[in-house]
């Protein structure tokens, strides 16, 4: 049976990207992103709906992105979901789904980006991120359990 497991968005930071370095010495960029959607409801009155989604992405994009995001700045990101899961101090299992990011663009233009950092812009590539991801004992938070096994690519 085919699968694919692809994420495109385009939104807004809710925070400052917070870079890490994994023991391995990789870094690691995780930020929550807002996705707005405004419609209207079966009366005609106009609805504002957000979604808040963590996303997290690792190697020079991640570098890239903590250097030249901030709160508030437009992103489009390329990536796929993943699911984490793992058990409460309570005893309790939970999960979360976040956006595992292979590749991102600048939304915003060059000017007005360079005036937000006061540096240019560099030229971060196009090409998604294809090294594999970090074993589960790098993993930046430590209460999640990832299955390497399920980081296969789609064979087409």
């Amino acid at each position: 049976m085919a699968s694919l497991n692809k994420v495109l968005l385009i939104g807004n930071l809710t925070r400052d990207p917070d870079v890490k370095m994994l023991s391995s010495g990789r870094p690691v960029c995780n930020f929550g992103l807002a996705l707005n959607r405004s419609y209207k409801d079966g009366e005609g009155n106009r609805k504002e709906e957000v979604t808040f989604v963590d996303v997290e992405c690792y190697g020079p994009r991640a570098e890239a992105i903590g250097r030249f995001f901030t709160k508030g700045r437009s992103i489009f990101v390329e990536g796929r979901l993943k699911l984490d899961q793992w058990e409460s101090k309570e005893g309790e299992k939970r999960s979360a789904i976040r956006v595992v990011l292979d590749n991102f663009e600048f939304v915003d233009s060059k000017q007005e980006a360079a005036g937000m950092s006061g540096q240019p812009m560099a030229n971060v590539g196009t090409k998604p991120d294809t090294t594999p991801a970090p074993h589960p004992s790098e993993s930046p938070n430590p209460n999640v359990n990832s299955d390497p096994d399920l980081d296969e690519d789609v064979p087409f």
